[in-house]
């Protein structure tokens, strides 16, 4: 009886192409998801350029991205170092509102004492316009960098704090009663359990605080500053440059975004095993 040489190949099942199509789906789901931001802030551009360019809006009303793309060409040594003053003043307090905040989160949310008696204090500082503080800051410490750092740290510290305490706060009465039959003391279980357990609610605090440090640090500069972007802006206001002061509002944004994705690395990288349920679809189909 002959061989057949040639190999059969069997067809395949209506299981694997609908593995097949599965996995195509969420390899077209992660391409959309990549250039989704992209195009949103391309059409808002482009919209926000026909739109002035149609109505013909005076520029010392709502600058079209063009003149504003014009502005920052001629404008752009001053930009990048009022950028970089304000970037250093936000980073400074952000990085002082991360100890403190961490610390004293750490200390409500192992306290029960400390958080009845320090939480009504931290809500009604945190209600005071920051605004409001920054003269104060200026008799203090006079105009410069200082004044700027400082309310960068006082409108970012709040959310930290808040966060880490809840994430303590919430470690299962169970889990702390089975750790302490164990032998486990009281700074084992905030090491070991709580710790761990609020990280997740300490990177979601950062990526609020990153965001409202530049706000502290804008609203010191436009008040009490010698440079940087709020610094700029007021001095284009005061000439009537609009398109100089959107720029500034632009650089701003671009800089808070991109705090905001380090944040969202950062914590990708060290609390994943937070978010293995919303991932763990994707990773099958992707792994098929």
């Amino acid at each position: 009886m002959p061989l057949d040489a040639s190999p059969k190949t069997s067809a395949p099942t209506a299981a694997q192409l609908r593995v097949e199509a599965m996995a195509a789906a969420a390899r077209r789901r992660r391409r959309l998801q990549t250039a989704l931001p992209w195009i949103i802030i391309v059409g808002t551009f482009v919209v926000w350029e026909v739109v002035c360019q149609a109505f013909q809006i005076p520029q010392f009303i709502l600058p079209a991205p063009s003149a504003i793309a014009a502005s920052m060409w001629k404008w752009w040594l001053p930009l990048l170092d009022n950028s970089w003053q304000t970037l250093m003043t936000t980073l400074i307090g952000f990085a002082f509102a991360i100890v403190f905040g961490l610390l004293l989160g750490v200390a409500i949310g192992s306290s029960s004492l400390l958080y009845h008696g320090l939480y009504p204090l931290l809500i009604a500082f945190n209600s005071v316009p920051k605004v409001a503080v920054v003269p104060i800051l200026v008799i203090w410490f006079g105009i410069g960098t200082v004044p700027a750092v400082i309310t960068a740290f006082l409108i970012s510290f709040f959310p930290i704090v808040v966060n880490v305490a809840t994430g303590i706060a919430t470690v299962e009465p169970e889990l702390r009663d089975v750790l302490r039959a164990l032998g486990a003391r009281p700074t084992d279980i905030i090491r070991k359990v709580g710790l761990p357990r609020a990280m997740p609610y300490f990177f979601a605090s950062l990526k609020i605080a990153i965001t409202v440090a530049f706000v502290g640090s804008i609203i010191a500069e436009t008040v009490a500053a010698n440079k940087g972007i709020g610094h700029l802006m007021m001095l284009a206001s005061s000439r009537f440059d609009v398109p100089l002061v959107f720029a500034g509002l632009i650089i701003t944004g671009v800089m808070g975004v991109i705090m905001y994705v380090v944040a969202v690395a950062i914590e990708n990288r060290t609390t994943g095993w937070a978010m293995r349920g919303q991932d763990s679809g994707q990773v099958t189909v992707a792994g098929v």
